[in-house]
């Protein structure tokens, strides 16, 4: 049996795109085929219907990339066969839905009207009442649709922005939980190092001390040795469990209340020769750097204790301004340090990143002489809490990436929603105030050039006497109103009385041999 491959992901979409290229030609080449197929036909009804279809054809390709390519063969096809106006709202429209800019568009329709009045006025002597009309049309028919069209794209770009803002308050709630997530496992992994690895390493201490006593005897020194060997070993797999649980941002805890001279202290009494120097400015520290403080000298310490036997260890805390320096040196062992797994780094990569939160250096290497330094400078003031908060949360709060595909922000997505919800209100009062606006303008273009000279007030018009000469006709405008074809008649001038905006025929006097021999108001 053959099995049929299945279609391209794109391909349903290009026909269905296809389908409705030639369906909207349809639409739009349906009143010119119409008009064309009537009677009477000529020899060239055939070409002119298939370039003007043509043109049809052309308009539709270009509307999908360049709709206002497609608005202009339109415009200009009504130049050739009026019915082309009936395409002119549907390419309007289309290019007020496909085009991302207003810029073009507001060029486009400021070039059909100029070059449209310079046609009609200027090379075909069209009146001001043909002007005005076309001019109507070109409202209503070309930039209305324009607007209604780009009050839909607006409305889809509000859609697309309130599914944006949804999708990232649902990762931000998202990465809220896994954050916690996080927090509750460093701050496990930070217990465990700090507190077990701390005391085993003392114990580790001890069990070495009872080993090298010279007044054991070798079966308790044996056990001694099992014991520092069995202390190592369960060191190594609680780094292990910790390189499981901690994240590069974890956080630790401290035994409530314990200092850093408890510290000290305790590591005294494990046998350790420690020496503290701290100064009283530093008494008092900031949360983050006293957390920071501590964790520095108890990391030192257990690592002294590990791969320093014996070694003094100098603990200096001083201030200088508004710094603070924590220095925990140790000297090099004197017999070697006692065999250990290898050490992975966890403890002093968790230490940097520590001071890096607390907004301070790290420097941590061994001297020349063979010992070891951890060396830290810390602030002394309190840090901003939106400084804080930023550097914990990776950022997240302080920078926004605009690269195509980056993660939008909650705030991000806010903003984008209320700024689309703000283009769809003012698109829709544009699409509601527009037309009126622009047919005020129109009426107030129209209206002096078509009542310039031809009105003819009511009281001048009662005061003419039938009969009387035309050169005796006071207040006679000095030029006639056009005519229009329902009111014309031979041998009469027409007049307005001024109505605002169309300036229609209202006086109508006729003539005889030079004497008036009517008048009349037209309704």
């Amino acid at each position: 049996m053959r099995i049929l491959d299945s279609p391209p992901p794109g391909w349903l979409h290009r026909r269905r795109r296809l389908l409705l290229d030639v369906l909207l030609w349809a639409v739009v080449a349906a009143p010119v085929g119409y008009a064309e197929a009537s009677p009477p036909h000529s020899r060239y009804t055939l070409p002119l219907l298939v370039g003007k279809l043509f043109v049809l054809g052309a308009a539709v390709v270009a509307s999908r990339r360049q709709p206002l390519v497609a608005l202009v063969l339109a415009v200009l096809g009504s130049l050739v066969d009026g019915n082309f106006v009936f395409a002119i709202p549907v390419f309007s429209y289309l290019a007020g839905r496909r085009s991302a800019t207003v810029g073009p568009a507001i060029m486009v329709f400021v070039l059909i009207t100029a070059g449209g009045t310079a046609l009609n006025l200027g090379l075909l002597g069209a009146g001001a009442a043909t002007w005005f009309l076309l001019a109507s049309v070109l409202l209503f028919a070309a930039v209305f649709p324009w607007l209604v069209g780009r009050y839909r794209r607006q409305q889809q770009e509000l859609t697309d922005a309130g599914r944006r803002h949804v999708d990232a308050l649902t990762r931000e709630q998202r990465g809220a939980a896994e954050r916690i997530r996080l927090r509750e496992r460093a701050r496990i992994a930070g217990e465990m190092h700090d507190s077990l690895g701390h005391d085993l390493s003392l114990i580790a201490l001890r069990a070495a001390a009872l080993e090298v006593a010279a007044d054991l005897d070798d079966r308790h020194r044996a056990a001694a040795g099992e014991l520092r060997a069995s202390v190592s070993a369960a060191t190594e797999r609680l780094h292990e469990i910790i390189g499981v649980l901690r994240e590069e941002a974890g956080g630790s805890l401290r035994p409530s209340g314990e200092t850093v001279a408890d510290l000290v202290e305790g590591a005294r009494e494990a046998g350790m020769a420690v020496r503290l120097d701290a100064a009283p400015a530093v008494a008092e520290l900031p949360a983050m750097t006293g957390h920071a403080a501590h964790r520095i000298v108890r990391e030192a310490l257990t690592n002294a204790a590990r791969y320093a036997p014996g070694a003094p260890v100098d603990v200096r805390l001083s201030r200088d301004g508004d710094r603070v320096e924590v220095a925990v040196v140790n000297d090099a062992p004197s017999a070697g340090p006692l065999p250990a797994p290898p050490s992975q780094g966890s403890g002093l990569l968790a230490l940097a990143e520590r001071v890096r939160l607390a907004g301070g250096t790290l420097d941590a290497g061994h001297r020349a002489d063979g010992g070891f330094t951890v060396r830290a400078v810390l602030p002394a003031t309190a840090a901003p809490p939106e400084a804080i908060g930023s550097v914990a949360e990776g950022g997240l709060t302080s920078w926004s990436d605009e690269r195509p595909g980056a993660v939008e922000r909650p705030v991000d997505a806010e903003r984008r929603l209320h700024d689309a919800r703000r283009r769809v209100r003012r698109s829709l009062l544009v699409a509601l105030v527009a037309p009126v606006g622009f047919g005020l303008v129109l009426s107030f273009v129209y209206y002096p050039v078509a009542t310039a000279g031809t009105v003819l007030d009511r009281a001048t018009f009662d005061q003419m006497r039938v009969g009387a000469a035309r050169s005796e006709l006071v207040g006679l405008p000095r030029r006639q109103l056009e005519r229009s074809a329902a009111v014309e008649r031979a041998g009469c001038e027409y007049y307005t009385d001024g109505n605002f905006p169309l300036a229609a025929p209202t006086w109508r006097l006729c003539f005889t041999d030079g004497r008036l021999v009517s008048k009349e108001w037209i309704a």
